[in-house]
């Protein structure tokens, strides 16, 4: 980890989080695999994007398995649908290899962020076992972030089985 500060301080923060921390880490690593592999596709950079996208993948398939469907109830039934949705549109982002794909997809998980950080935000203070990590200085994190905090409105998400 001596070579890549940024993941190890990334990892610190992790370690500290409250759960609702840690989901917000995770859904801020979702966002930087996007925004990456946006900036990858408009650079031509086929393994690049492939690689971000793929990672990303990853990160929502833990989300995904760790969901408790006894205590979550239906919240967990929506996240579950949200999870595999978004799953097979990445797959389909990844074929199409469109900015809009991505975009979608950033504007999903940027809403999402925002409202877990703003649940986060209400517990008391006594609940909250550590800061969220800072925004990320790469620019790509940066817009990620950016577009999960603030630009983004929080979109009115339906699924149909």
């Amino acid at each position: 980890m001596i070579g890549y500060p940024a993941l190890s301080y990334q990892l610190a923060s992790a370690r500290g989080a409250s759960p609702i921390g840690q989901v917000v880490s995770l859904y801020d690593t979702i966002l930087r695999d996007f925004v990456r592999a946006l900036a990858a596709l408009q650079a031509g950079e086929v393994e690049s994007r492939v690689f971000e996208l793929n990672h990303a993948l990853l990160v929502i398939a833990h989300l995904q398995s760790v969901l408790n469907h006894e205590r979550g109830g239906e919240a967990a039934k929506q996240f579950d649908r949200f999870y595999a949705v978004t799953r097979g549109m990445i797959v389909e982002a990844n074929i199409q290899a469109t900015p809009e794909s991505l975009e979608e997809l950033i504007n999903l998980y940027g809403g999402l962020r925002q409202a877990w950080y703003q649940a986060a935000q209400q517990l008391p203070v006594e609940e909250q076992q550590a800061q969220f990590p800072p925004k990320p200085a790469d620019s790509a994190g940066t817009h990620a972030v950016n577009a999960a905090n603030n630009d983004v409105e929080t979109p009115q998400l339906h699924w149909s089985t």
